[in-house]
């Protein structure tokens, strides 16, 4: 079983220069071209049979708009949402400097969730997604933090690890579950966004 891991496109976030997380901002023009570049690889390089999909808006118009071009269906999950930041989520970084930070991997951000429920959380619902898993290649499209996750479950990372996966904006990584083995065949492929 093959598992493409997609990130959403720009949204608008990025261009307030706030903290997202689980703020529920929808992409912008840039992002909707980066989107339909995006489509255009995975349909012509490696379409799923099924999609898996956070519920924020900049990750479900991503999901869906990949779904619609190739004709495959989507999944809307919850559970695959950002980390939840509390109250940062959509605060600028200068204001969010003002509150406490978390020191400790069980410290919680306030209203928000600790880095180890957000990977608890993460590793739950990727196990679900496999065990229940009955396609040959399946999409899981989400956003940056819960991707990085799922490729420290998938090579199973101790929590602590402070090893990152850069994953940018549609950034695509594909990886595997053969009879034998894992396989990673790649990380954070952006080379679609050459034509944006």
């Amino acid at each position: 079983m093959q598992l493409l891991l997609i990130r959403h496109g720009e949204s608008e976030a990025d261009l307030l220069n706030v903290h997202e997380g689980r703020a529920d901002f929808e992409l912008t023009e840039m992002g909707r071209k980066q989107v339909r570049s995006l489509v255009h690889k995975v349909k012509n390089d490696f379409p799923p049979d099924f999609i898996w999909a956070s519920t924020l808006k900049r990750a479900r118009e991503t999901a869906e708009t990949l779904a619609e071009t190739i004709g495959c269906p989507v999944k809307l999950e919850d559970e695959l949402m950002e980390f939840n930041n509390g109250i940062q989520a959509g605060m600028s970084f200068d204001e969010a400097k003002k509150h406490p930070q978390p020191t400790f991997l069980h410290d919680r951000f306030e209203d928000g969730e600790s880095f180890i429920e957000f990977r608890m959380r993460i590793e739950t619902i990727f196990s679900k997604i496999v065990a229940e898993n009955t396609y040959d290649r399946i999409a899981i499209v989400a956003h940056g933090g819960v991707i990085i996750s799922i490729l420290r479950a998938f090579l199973q990372m101790q929590v602590n690890m402070d090893y990152y996966f850069k994953i940018g904006d549609t950034g695509i990584s594909m990886i595997e579950f053969t009879d034998k083995e894992k396989v990673i065949h790649f990380i954070n492929d952006t080379n679609h966004l050459d034509r944006v």
